[in-house]
Formats: structure tokens, sequence, C-alpha cells
């Protein structure tokens, strides 16, 4: 008898200035999505994803999420990198009743029974990576963002962990998502003079490389003050050269190289069906993300939005960064928390690693008005 596939959507840029990350979201989903087809679907019917393309347009991402889910029938939608894409997409889930795995680090500070957030929350990479840069290169810190929502709400944050623990911002500079290199040179200059002791940057895309090459172009040394970021990934070490991206450091759940046997055998997945493109934690979230969306199909028998998504809460999996899980009370997940340097071969070297995952805590209520670190 004829089984009709289990059908959902997939929304990721393959064109525009956020293509050098959200493709490779776009691999990791449908890696995870062949694997389970593979291994003969859910039930005994393959996935079978439905694909736009949004462009980098966080506007399109809406209008394709809407098209997914009165034309094409889609109830569950995996995609948006930025938080500009994931508010477009979160009214339209709402409304028809959908369900959005959203697989990218953001500023937290939001709920909505319609979205599972896969990436990490503030209390999982902006504490520790602010406790390392305080330790190791002092308190001043410059901000350099894009200029949107989660640039500027992840700077708020951050201002108060850095000024609560004694420090101080000493310049804050934001720029369009298509900035180019020399967009950065009067932003260059101004640090040249303001000499910060660490540059915190939520540059996002593809102005990722032109910012990192503007910075060796004046000859900054990251020894000394380096580019400490939560969303400079292999992807964009490889876009800019990885003489450009050593020394700097990432906060992230994930990097290629960490060894378990999960991340080796995925790694080795990755790389058998891309080639030799490096892995990173977007690639990661987004793959992880689908294996959970089949764990919680095969009890659920349903993409009926609520009866899924009460499979979902409480779920784990043992994905490549570790053990993770999504949060009974908030339907985000609890993962691992890990700060690295980027080395020449363009990957990251591991400086500090919390022993297990870390509860998400997306409203930071487990931190009064006197930011403690760990």
């Amino acid at each position: 008898m004829y089984k009709p596939s289990w059908k959902v959507g997939v929304l990721f840029s393959k064109t525009g200035p956020l293509a050098v990350i959200e493709e490779t979201q776009l691999r990791g989903t449908l890696l995870a999505i062949n694997e389970i087809n593979e291994q003969g679907g859910i039930k005994g019917r393959p996935i079978k994803p439905v694909y736009y393309d949004p462009a980098s347009d966080a506007s399109a991402f809406g209008q394709y999420a809407k098209r997914m889910m009165v034309e094409d029938g889609v109830k569950t939608i995996f995609g948006c990198y930025s938080s500009s894409s994931r508010k477009s997409v979160v009214p339209v889930v709402e409304r028809l009743n959908g369900l959005l795995w959203y697989p990218t680090v953001y500023e937290g500070f939001e709920f909505s029974t319609n979205v599972i957030y896969t990436g990490a929350a503030p209390n999982q990479n902006c504490v520790e990576l602010c406790n390392f840069l305080m330790q190791h290169f002092g308190n001043r810190f410059y901000f350099v963002g894009t200029d949107y929502v989660y640039p500027r709400v992840s700077n708020r944050i951050v201002r108060d962990f850095v000024t609560s623990n004694g420090g101080k911002v000493v310049g804050e500079k934001y720029v369009k998502l298509t900035a180019q290199h020399h967009d950065y040179s009067p932003i260059m200059r101004d640090i040249k003079n303001v000499k910060p002791d660490v540059i915190f940057s939520t540059v996002v895309g593809k102005s990722t490389a032109d910012f990192y090459q503007s910075y060796a172009d004046f000859g900054l040394d990251p020894k000394l003050m380096p580019i400490a970021s939560l969303t400079t990934t292999e992807a964009e070490i490889k876009a800019m050269g990885t003489d450009v991206g050593e020394g700097h450091i990432t906060a992230a759940p994930y990097f290629e190289g960490i060894d378990n046997k999960a991340s080796l055998a995925f790694t080795k997945r990755y790389k058998k069906r891309y080639g030799n493109e490096p892995t990173n934690t977007c690639v990661e979230t987004a793959y992880f993300q689908v294996h959970m969306f089949a764990e919680a199909l095969k009890k659920a028998n349903s993409l009926c939005t609520d009866r899924l998504r009460a499979n979902v809460l409480g779920i784990d999996y043992e994905a490549p960064q570790g053990n993770v899980s999504i949060n009974l009370s908030h339907g985000h997940a609890d993962v691992w928390t890990r700060v690295g340097r980027a080395n020449r071969s363009g990957l990251f070297d591991v400086l500090y690693a919390s022993n297990s995952a870390v509860v998400a805590d997306p409203y930071l209520l487990s931190y009064g008005a006197k930011r403690e670190f760990a």
C-alpha cells in the first residue's frame, strides 16, 4: 500500500549576504533528512523537504513560510538564521499553528509555543565568553555588529555583564548587512585610537570576512586584542582566509574536531556528502534538530503541531556536541558551552568546555542585577 511522505518546510538562503552560513544550515538539514530516509524514513514513510530560497531577505522568510503552510500543506518548518527572519516567520506559524525549528544562536527574551529554539541562548555562550575574555585580555570592550535585532540586544546583554563586573564598553558601532571592506576602515581607525582590550563582534554573513580582513590590514594583533564573537564559525574563517582568522575567539556549543564518537561520525558523513567543507555550530544544530524531530514524529505519528510538540518537549539526543535535550518548560535546547580560538588550519582549539549541556535560561532569570561569572 502506498504511504505518503512526511512533508516539511526548509527555509535557508542559498543567495545573498547570509548565504555563507545559511547554506551550511541547509546542508546539515538535508544531510539529516537523507540519513533518516536511507534508514526507511519514519513509520516507513520518507521525509520530503519543500524548499524555498529567501535570498537573505527577512520579509521573504515570512512570505515563504505562509506559502508553505497555505499552499504546500506544510506544518513543520526548519529554518531561519537571523533573528529578523525568525521574527518574520513567528507570526505566521503562530497564526496557522505551525512549528518552526530555529537552529541559530540568538539573543533570548522570546518564547512561543510554535517555536523550538535549538541554538544557544545568552546564558549558554555570553557568560563564559565574557568571563574568559576579562580574565585573559582585560575588561575594556569595543562592540562591532551588524545593524539588526540580534547584535543590538546581544550587546545590551554583554554590556550589562561587563559593566556589572567592573569593565567598560569603550565603543559601539553598527554596519549594514551588506557592509564591505571599506566600511570598516573608520571603525578600525577608532579602535586603534581607543585601544580596547577586546573587540566583541556580532557581525554576520559575508561581511564578517571583510571585517576581519580590515582588522588584519590595520596591523592589529589577536594575541593582544582579539576579535571575540558568537557568530564567527569555521565557515566565515574559511571565507576570510585561515591566516586572517587565526587567533580570534568564538563561543559556540560545537566546533569541528570535538573528539567524541558522534562528532567524528558526523564530520565524516558531512565531508563524504559535501566534500572537504568544514562543519560548524550552525550545521550541527540544523542537523541534530532534524533527528530530534524524527524521534518525536515516531512517537506522535502525526505532523499535527500540538501532538508533535508534546513529544518534542523533554526529548534528548546524542548530538555531535554531546547529549542535548529540549527543555520541558520553554522549548529551548539545553546545549553545551565552549570557547575556542581559531588556528591556522581554519578550525578552533577548544579553550573552555562545560562538563555537560547547560540548561537554557533565555530570560536570564538566574542572574540578578549583579552578574556573577562561573
